[in-house]
């Protein structure tokens, strides 16, 4: 346990930094599966659209610092690849 309030006070900006993450994590989710749903059914145009909502938000989660760079770069690169697909 914590004795220190230095270390007190770093237990709860953890928690509350990993609310926020986990947040963000799961958004980010949501937008590539609407992605996977429209490719899924085979709907080019749901597909673009959902993949353009998707990019920034992939991209934000990069400048957070939640993800990884090369990890969105290789997410987008296989999304875009299978919407150009259909």
């Amino acid at each position: 346990m914590a004795n220190t309030p230095q270390a007190k006070k770093r237990i709860r900006r953890n928690d509350r930094r990993a609310e926020i993450n986990g947040a963000r994590i799961s958004r980010i989710r949501n937008f590539v599966k609407k992605v996977e749903v429209a490719c899924e059914a085979g709907d080019k145009e749901a597909a673009q659209t959902a993949l353009k909502a998707a990019q920034p938000e992939m991209a934000r989660g990069v400048a957070r610092g939640v993800l990884h760079k090369n990890t969105v770069a290789r997410k987008m690169s296989r999304l875009t690849k299978r919407v150009a697909a259909l």
